[in-house]
């Protein structure tokens, strides 16, 4: 097997993201550290890391104005970074560990502002408004990461087939990844290296079954995950340009990217 070969089959197995969500056994670590001394594999893998930070940020909440510099100090002040630092996998527990600390700070100020502010009932009525607030907020955070790490769960999921869409002569710079889950008739794909569009122009993604081209959706631009439709019996998966709102049948002279799904 040639290198091209090796390097094409370690992109798509799915070790790269198991690495980064720290799901892999002693030996695949090592195994993936004699990878990542590729250059192609390390940038590879540098960009999952962006992609999978973007992916947290998007779904994050920001903490009320009042309490920002007083979280931030604390984490600043509780995290010290390794001498040697391996390649960062911690970049979703970090984002958890800020939950956590949300959670601590925002109990501990409003026990504060009750004892503080309970000599009259108005006061009391603005803590016990003040908490409330507070709580909403935390259950939203906590929505909107149990999504993310579910949408991890799904891509590194042993079933889940990775597959990496390069750009043809139309759009040579353009690549995408999807994630397919025939077990959970799901479809993930990651845009964000699909070159940006005019504003009247949206990408489209289309699976072909038994020659008719089939929607299964808009794609986002810069997109770091989204779910598609998922269709049965695909062979292939295309992606097109279209008018902005995207089409009911594709604009075949403007097909950019497909891949096949052996």
């Amino acid at each position: 097997m040639d290198a091209m070969m090796e390097k094409k089959e370690i992109l798509e197995s799915g070790i790269l993201e198991r690495y980064l969500l720290g799901d892999v056994s002693e030996m695949e670590q090592l195994q993936v550290e004699r990878y990542l001394q590729d250059t192609e594999i390390r940038n590879h893998y540098r960009q999952l890391e962006i992609d999978f930070e973007k992916l947290a940020m998007e779904n994050a909440i920001a903490p009320p104005t009042k309490v920002k510099n007083s979280i931030m100090a604390q984490i600043s002040a509780e995290t010290e970074p390794p001498k040697n630092e391996r390649l960062n996998r911690s970049g979703l527990k970090s984002y958890l560990a800020i939950a956590a600390a949300l959670a601590l700070l925002f109990g501990v100020s409003s026990f504060w502002l009750y004892m503080k502010l309970n000599s009259t009932e108005t006061q009391l009525e603005l803590v016990r408004s003040q908490n409330e607030v507070i709580n909403e907020e935390l259950e939203d955070l906590v929505k909107n990461y149990d999504a993310v790490i579910n949408d991890y769960q799904i891509i590194s999921d042993p079933n889940t087939v990775k597959l990496i869409m390069t750009g043809n002569e139309k759009s040579p710079n353009a690549s995408a990844i999807s994630y397919v889950n025939h077990i959970h008739k799901t479809v993930y794909l990651n845009a964000t290296e699909l070159p940006e569009l005019p504003k009247d122009r949206d990408y489209q993604l289309w699976a072909d079954v038994e020659g008719e081209m089939i929607n299964m959706g808009i794609i986002p631009e810069g997109t770091a995950l989204f779910a598609m439709n998922y269709i049965d019996h695909a062979e292939s998966f295309n992606i097109t340009i279209e008018p902005a709102g995207g089409s009911d049948h594709p604009t075949v002279e403007q097909l950019i990217s497909n891949v096949y799904l052996n």
